[in-house]
Order: structure tokens, then sequence, then C-alpha cells
């Protein structure tokens, strides 16, 4: 294989403690106390990677050695299908989790590739295990990030299982701007870093029937759209196409 294809990623040192993080309320437990605070940080996180749009934080096939917390920027993670197309499994932004897909097998399954410019803080498991054993609050709080997982996987499968092309795409929008509206953005406005063929990769959806859903719901008035940037003019419009109720 050509190795040239793979541009290095760039490591910096961590710059910020968690205890300083403005993403602290997300990635870590609440109530930690100052001795706590004190044990994670300059431990937990090893350092502050950069990775550029386009670059791979890991492939599928590479040795598992850290989780990673997404500091700024957003990534899709895919596999790749027998017919050698890649399948969207995901997407990830500020303040979650990557990387626990390699935990099992140590191996990682899937492929994390930047959307945009990012950083992640890089946590080494091996060191996430140590500090949890002293910090049982910080093994409480890996333990939910696996449940929430494990649920995330189920609407997963329910909304490629049961959904159709509307409600899948209603259902994708209203999680997102709910996840983004969590880290203090708009609960209405977006711009989306994904494309609208890794958004029917991951919805189970043709490119075109993706398309065709956008411009329905504007023409319905539930969202305006402008190239990648949307805004929800009726997000309980949405909210009842995902419900199946039709006025």
């Amino acid at each position: 294989m050509d190795q040239s294809i793979f541009r290095p990623i760039h490591l910096a040192s961590c710059a910020v403690a968690c205890s300083h993080c403005n993403l602290r309320e997300i990635c870590l437990p609440l109530g930690l106390t100052q001795a706590e605070l004190e044990q994670i940080d300059g431990r937990l996180v090893s350092t502050r990677r950069k990775v550029a749009r386009g670059e791979a934080l890991y492939r599928a096939g590479d040795r598992f050695e850290s989780v990673y917390a997404v500091w700024t920027g957003f990534f899709k993670t895919s596999v790749a299908s027998t017919d050698g197309r890649d399948q969207v499994t995901g997407f990830q932004m500020g303040g979650e989790l990557m990387g626990m897909d390699g935990i099992g097998a140590r191996r990682h399954e899937v492929d994390a590739v930047a959307l945009e410019d990012s950083q992640v803080c890089v946590i080494p498991f091996e060191e996430l295990e140590a500090l949890s054993r002293q910090v049982p609050s910080l093994q409480q709080q890996f333990h939910r990030v696996l449940s929430q997982e494990t649920v995330r996987s189920y609407g997963t499968m329910l909304l490629l299982g049961s959904m159709h092309a509307e409600e899948r795409l209603a259902a994708f929008l209203l999680n997102l701007t709910h996840r983004l509206s969590a880290r203090g953005f708009s609960a209405s406005s977006v711009v989306l870093r994904m494309s609208r063929a890794d958004i029917g990769s991951f919805l189970g959806l043709k490119l075109e029937t993706v398309s065709r859903t956008f411009s329905k719901f504007q023409a319905n008035g539930l969202l305006f759209v402008q190239h990648r940037q949307i805004r929800i003019t009726d997000p309980v419009g949405l909210q009842q196409i995902v419900d199946g109720v039709t006025s």
C-alpha cells in the first residue's frame, strides 16, 4: 500500500487542563471534588491531537490504545461494506467520545475521518482504567457513555428498520440539533458538516431521496435550506413526522 497517501497527524501539547475545559460538564462526571480534579488533570488526557479535514484519526484494523474526546470539529465513522462502498455508521461532535469500538478486540472496527479541521483529546485507555479505579465517578461516567452508545445503536436500528424516508431524515435533523443545543449552539440553525451523500449512507437512503426530502420539507415550511445551512422553522412539524402523525 502506498504510504504516501496518509498525511501525518500533528500533535500538540494539551494546553487546557480538563478542570478548565469548556466541555468539562459534558465529558466529566458532575460533582467531582477538587482533589479528584487534581488527580485527573495532567493524567487523563495525554495530548491534544489536530486532525485536518479529510484525514483519518484511526482506521479499521488499527491497534486500539486510546479513546478520544472531540474537543473541536466534527467526525464521521464508517465501515467498508462487502461491495467496497463505505457505510457511514455515525457522526461525532465536540464533547463526544470516539474509539470505543476497539475496546473488545483491541483493534478498531471502523474508520474515523474528520469532516472539518478538528482537535481531539487523546485518552490512553490504560490510564483511563487506572484513574477509574481511583475516581469511581469517572468509571461511572464512562459506563454511562457506553450505555448511551448502545442506546444510540438501538435507535439507529429502529431508524433503518421501521421508518420511511421522511421519518428518517426528520429524526436525524432533530437528533442533530438536540445534540448541538446541549453544547450551547442554536437549536434551530445548523451548518451540516456532512455531505448529503454521507447523510444518505447513514440513513440507508439514496442521495436523490435525501435531496428530494429536503426539498419537500422546505416546500412544506418545515425548514429553510441554503446549501449546507439548515434553519428549522417548524420543529413540532418534524416531530409529528417522526411520530407518524399526519395532518
